[in-house]
Order: C-alpha cells, then sequence, then structure tokens
C-alpha cells in the first residue's frame, strides 16, 4: 500500500516536469519525463552533464521501444529482447525521442530494467521514462539511499524508498546493429 502510494506520487511529479530518484539493478537512478524539454534540461543541469551526451530511456516492456525494434535486424532484434528484462542497455534507431534524450543523434539508449521499482514506475507513468545514474557527472553514482540523500536528495522532487538490486554498477551498454560494447 505504501510502495503504490509512493509511486503514484513518484509518477504525479513526472507527468508535472519533476525529477524523481529510484532504485535500479546497481546503483540509484534519476528519472524524468524524456518528452518534456524543461524536466530533462533540469536534469542535466542537475548531474553537471552535458546535453550532447545523450541519456538512457527506460520502460517497464520492450513494447514501449517496437518502433525503434521494428528498426533493427531480426537476429540483433531477437539478442536486444532476449537480455531484457536486466541491465542491458541497447542503443537503437530513434524513432521518436527528442534530441535533448538522444544527444542530437539519430540513435537512443533503450532498455527495461530488471529492477521491479524501476518498471513499476515507467509502468504506471505509461511509457517510456528517462532514467540516468544519481550523480554529479563524473562521480561515482549513488549506492545507497543514505548516499543518494545525502548527495542529490534535496535537488529532486520525489525519493522513492528502496534499495538497489544485486548489479555491480550502471548498466552495460551496447549497441544493436552488431553488439559492440560501449560500457
Amino acid at each position: 500500500m505504501i510502495a503504490a502510494l509512493a509511486v503514484r506520487r513518484a509518477v504525479s511529479a513526472l507527468a508535472s516536469g519533476g525529477i524523481v530518484a529510484h532504485a535500479l539493478e546497481g546503483v540509484w537512478g534519476l528519472a524524468c519525463d524524456p518528452f518534456d524539454g524543461a524536466a530533462v534540461r533540469r536534469l542535466l543541469r542537475l548531474k553537471r552533464r552535458p546535453a550532447a551526451k545523450g541519456l538512457i530511456v527506460i520502460a517497464a516492456t520492450p513494447d514501449v521501444f517496437a518502433a525503434e525494434l521494428d528498426a533493427v535486424p531480426a537476429a540483433e532484434r531477437a539478442a536486444v529482447l532476449a537480455s531484457w528484462p536486466g541491465a542491458e542497455t541497447w542503443i537503437l534507431p530513434s524513432r521518436r525521442f527528442p534530441p535533448w534524450v538522444t544527444g542530437g543523434r539519430a540513435a537512443v539508449a533503450a532498455r527495461v530494467p530488471g529492477h521491479e521499482q524501476a518498471r513499476l514506475l515507467a509502468a504506471t507513468f505509461g511509457g517510456a521514462i528517462v532514467s540516468t545514474s544519481a550523480n554529479l557527472s563524473g562521480q561515482p553514482p549513488a549506492q545507497t539511499e543514505l548516499h543518494l540523500r545525502r548527495g542529490l536528495g534535496r535537488k529532486v522532487d520525489v525519493v522513492l524508498p528502496g534499495a538497489i538490486g544485486a548489479g555491480l554498477g550502471p548498466s552495460r551498454i551496447r549497441v544493436a546493429a552488431g553488439g559492440d560494447v560501449l560500457r
């Protein structure tokens, strides 16, 4: 009951241009609406992250990325789908994500996380959300809720109570066309 109320509060914040801190597999993340340019710019300022780097978007199910996945050959699409849900981010052709998310590229970093809270947040929001590590650019990401609250906690609109999974840091990033590992 409390978790459902917290998620509804977080979704309300996202819908009104807010930033939400939430747990992921291996780090804490910061989420916002990818189609709200002001929210994304605020998140980038908060992290001190250059917009040109682009951001990861997550969703509760692969269906949210159907347009992007349709542009990927069948063998590569099968590899992407086999890794989700999980800590595997894929670079896919962007069919609808704005340049403030893609860093101005024709591709987007997309993922269906293995962490239940992250999927629930995206599902309740009703689509993709930006989810980037909770840290200043170049600094280590928050691994605990306490670390998050001491660092960026006062600068976000909602902190969803929780804990990260058993992962060992940020997700791996791969290019769907060929499978090259970027991180």
